[in-house]
């Protein structure tokens, strides 16, 4: 079993006994930290081919994420995370990369809990992964994870969010039925709602979704052709907002204008975003 995996079995086992929403409630001040080390090349290829990415050149942009999921995890699912893992859902994610990666670069990563904040529908704890370069931060990201609970009123800060406005089609994507499994196998993230028709239902969903990290990826692949977002040059930056689950197998809409990106699919729009680039 990895280590990932045994971090979901703790977070199965914990959660129960957490309450999201407790007054008073506090974040571990600990860090994780992953020592310098080289990538492995077999699943770099094997995450580049599902997302869309080329098998060569510099690293794409979200694979830091995914080398800091596992201490992530590891911090959420300890006894003194206030949020019980299981039903976290990933609403938002903003990355920055301080200069292109390599394969052959020994990144250091060090993952924290940033904040605590009040969400008109539960509470939202921000996570933080860095990836130091020789002690330079050369990447970096943080990421929102809602843990929905009930709540006296909505946060101040925190309005309904409105329809966003439709952008030209690009592309349509094909979504198979285990496009979960697969990017599962090449990520890590073998989370049971991504998986199979049963174990998604067991959290209340029809089928399996896809994994809102491989829509961004799959987004930041698409618009590494020129196709609709921006202009060439490397993406340093970019912002996605999780709107809604793309069912497992689906077919969606990415569409694009300018730095804005969307996929939209059965009337419905799951993930709206925007990128800079360099230059």
């Amino acid at each position: 079993m990895t280590a990932l995996s045994l971090s979901l079995v703790r977070g199965a086992v914990t959660s129960p006994f957490k309450r999201a929403g407790r007054p008073g409630a506090t974040l571990p001040a600990r860090r994780a930290v992953v020592p310098p080390g080289r990538i492995p090349p077999g699943p770099l290829a094997a995450y580049s081919r599902i997302c869309g990415f080329a098998e060569s050149g510099p690293v794409p942009l979200t694979y830091p994420h995914v080398l800091g999921f596992p201490p992530a995890m590891r911090l959420m699912t300890g006894r003194d995370f206030p949020l019980p893992v299981l039903g976290l859902v990933h609403t938002w994610i903003e990355i920055t990369g301080h200069r292109a990666l390599h394969p052959t670069d020994e990144l250091e990563l060090t993952v924290y809990a940033h904040s605590l904040t009040p969400h008109r529908r539960g509470t939202e704890v921000t996570m933080v992964t860095e990836a130091r370069l020789g002690g330079e931060l050369v990447w970096e990201s943080r990421s929102g994870y809602l843990s929905r609970h009930a709540t006296g009123a909505a946060a101040p800060s925190d309005p309904s969010p409105e329809a966003p406005p439709e952008l030209p089609a690009v592309a349509e994507w094909r979504l198979p039925a285990g496009l979960g499994r697969r990017y599962g196998a090449a990520s890590g993230d073998r989370n049971p709602i991504h998986l199979h028709p049963v174990t998604a239902r067991l959290f209340g969903f029809p089928r399996p979704i896809a994994h809102g990290m491989w829509t961004v990826a799959r987004c930041l692949a698409e618009a590494g052709t020129g196709s609709g977002v921006g202009e060439p040059g490397r993406i340093r930056t970019v912002r996605a907002d999780f709107r809604a689950p793309v069912l497992l197998p689906s077919t969606v809409t990415y569409a694009a204008a300018g730095t804005a990106f969307q996929v939209r699919g059965g009337g419905r729009v799951h993930l709206t975003g925007s990128v800079s680039r360099e230059g």
